[in-house]
Order: C-alpha cells, then structure tokens, then sequence
C-alpha cells in the first residue's frame, strides 16, 4: 500500500498520534506526515504510506492555508487561548482598522517564531525549555504571506477570523500576535484550522473515524492519493519502453535521446520521470555537465 491519505485531524490528536492510527489501521509500519499540525489545531494532515514516506524529506510544495480565529484584549505565554493568560485589557479595535493592518503584513518578512514551537535549539525543543519557565532569544526566520484576509470582526466582542496562505515555517500564532502589536494591543488565536497544505485541501481529506471505516474496503482507494501528486509542480518527462527500463534500473539516460532535447532546460530541473503506459518510474534531474537525466530519488522497494 503506497500514497497519500489525507486526514482532517481533530482537535486533541498531536500529528504523532494520527501517525500511529493510521499505522495500526493499515497494518503497516511505513507510515510519516508532512506538516505537524499543534494539538489544539485542526484540519489537513498529508500522511504518507508505504514508499511514500522517501517523498518526505524532498516535497517541494510547502505552502499551506489556514483559517484563525483570534480575540483582542489577552496575551498569553503560548500565544493562543490555551496558555497562561498573562494580560487582560479592554481595547477597541475598528473593523476598517484591522482590514488596513491585516493588508500590510502580506509579503515576505521576518518572523519570531514562539517559545512553544517544536524548533530545537541545541537539541532541545523549544516548548520544552518554555515549559521551565525558560525563555530564550530565538533568531527571527525569513517567511511570505502570500494573502491575508479578515472574514469577518464583531466590534463589540473584539474577536474576528482571517485566512491566511502561507510559506512553510509560518506560526500563524506570531502573525496575530504580530497584528496585535501593530495596533499597540493584544490577542490571542482562539482556534486554527489548516485549509490546505502540501497542494491538498479539506476536499481530499477524511477523519480517523472514516478512515477506519473504510480500512479494509474498496472504498479506501478512492481516498488514496497517488505518490505523483506530490509532485506535480515538475514538469513530466515521458520516456521509451528501453530508456524506461534502463532508468527504472537506476541508470541515467542521454539527453539527447529524450525529448528534453527540443525544449528548453537548465542544470538541476527535476522532472517526473514516466513510462509511455503512465508509470512514475523516478524523479531525474538534469545533469548537464554528463549530458543525462540521472536518478534524483526512486520510490521502489
């Protein structure tokens, strides 16, 4: 069993612990994600299957969405409303006021990511030195927004929803956070939903409980998304019965002799590799220095 099962993970359940379901209701111990989800978070949770976990380290699609709700007048040590709340005020944030801020923190930019992050520094995670009580300076890391929207503010509660597109390592915690400090207040996120990530949305997804009820039936498959779909962002090569079973042996193929000769390519480029019948048979990259498409990662056993 090999591919992609996507999990709308509930709340309570950390990314490790949607792992280990899945392994036992697949009976196979070939199983990782991509994208730690925090506990308290919800939404789109990649699993990878069988070979699908050698895709782990190289998926070149990080980007995620998100939906938060937040509400203003509170701080806290985790930045959420499941922290110690440090600070309690009563502001007044216009609703005009947050659509102005909220346009301004789109683009690519510095962030501080929070204490309670699974960011390890000198081997040790984050929020297990935040736990001790232990704060320490953290270098701020390069990140975009890709879009920021307010959906929707009540005025008179102080609490609204934004939906965020982002790159990979964004804490969408320190982005409220940061809003916040923008308008000289404070808030906290009170829930986060994953809309998206790695190209796949809550449209692909299914519970545990699903899952688990369609484990042994047919019904599994049509939720199985193949390994390709995680790359689809490279272009595809499709290549002859011979060169097809040359590369899938783990030999490299003269440029020359495929069709990369009549287009334009450049040192580097990874390409889906296929057979004529529609077989991922490896991912190759372009090796102008040899004049070949060499292996840059296989998925076989």
């Amino acid at each position: 069993m090999n591919g992609i099962i996507i999990i709308d993970k509930e709340q309570d359940f950390t990314s490790f612990d949607v792992v280990a379901v899945v392994r036992r209701t697949l009976h196979t111990k070939k199983v990782g994600h991509c994208g730690t989800l925090d506990p308290n978070a919800t939404g789109v949770l990649p699993v990878l299957v069988g070979n699908a976990t050698k895709a782990q380290d190289i998926i070149p699609n990080h980007d995620k969405s998100y939906v938060a709700d937040f509400k203003f007048g509170y701080s806290s040590d985790t930045l959420d409303v499941w922290g110690e709340v440090k600070e309690e005020k009563i502001p007044f944030i216009t609703k005009d006021m947050l659509e102005k801020t909220v346009k301004n923190f789109v683009g690519e930019q510095m962030q501080v990511p929070p204490m309670y992050s699974a960011i390890q520094k000198d081997g040790v995670r984050l929020y297990e030195l935040a736990r001790q009580g232990i704060e320490i300076e953290r270098e701020a890391r390069k990140i975009t927004i890709y879009s920021c929207e307010l959906l929707s503010f009540d005025e008179e509660k102080q609490e609204g929803k934004i939906a965020v597109s982002c790159s990979k390592g964004t804490y969408i915690r320190s982005l409220i956070d940061d809003i916040a400090k923008s308008l000289n207040e404070s808030a906290v996120m009170t829930a986060l939903t994953r809309t998206s990530a790695c190209g796949f949305t809550l449209d692909n997804a299914i519970s545990l409980g699903k899952l688990k009820e369609i484990a042994e039936s047919d019904e599994l498959s049509a939720y199985m998304q193949s390994l390709e779909s995680l790359f689809v962002t490279y272009p595809e090569l499709i290549v002859s019965e011979k060169q097809a079973h040359r590369f899938r042996n783990g030999n490299p193929l003269d440029i020359n002799r495929t069709r990369l000769r009549d287009i334009e390519h450049n040192n580097g480029d990874v390409y889906r590799v296929k057979s004529e019948e529609g077989e991922l048979l490896a991912l190759g990259v372009v090796d102008l220095e040899k004049g070949v498409i060499k292996i840059y990662k296989h998925f076989g056993n």
